[in-house]
């Protein structure tokens, strides 16, 4: 089942965002906070569906941080709760200049 911004928006709140401890700890190392992901969320788009992923359909957004960075959050949803499955600056190296394509695809 392909995920839709506008779902995903609707979950984007405190009660229902959950991010475990191994995201919180990975999104510490890179520099990137609960505010800069909530904006990917709210302000992003979907650039790659993973509707085959376990135990829920997940799908990487593209989007700004609050710094004005672009960056990767990838979410999945149960249709209760949005969970944050990780989150990353793009490189220019691995990706396109418009962070929506990889290199070499």
């Amino acid at each position: 089942m392909a995920l839709h911004i506008d779902e995903l928006r609707k979950l984007c709140t405190d009660d229902t965002i959950i991010m475990t401890a191994h995201v919180i700890k990975r999104c510490k190392e890179r520099n990137i906070d609960s505010d800069s992901i909530i904006n990917v969320v709210m302000h992003g788009e979907i650039i790659k569906q993973y509707e085959d992923d376990k135990p829920f359909p997940s799908c990487l957004l593209l989007g700004m941080s609050i710094n004005d960075r672009y960056l990767h959050v990838v979410v999945a949803s149960d249709n209760i709760n949005l969970h944050i499955i990780t989150a990353y600056y793009p490189s220019i190296e691995e990706w396109e200049s418009d962070f929506k394509t990889r290199k070499g695809r």
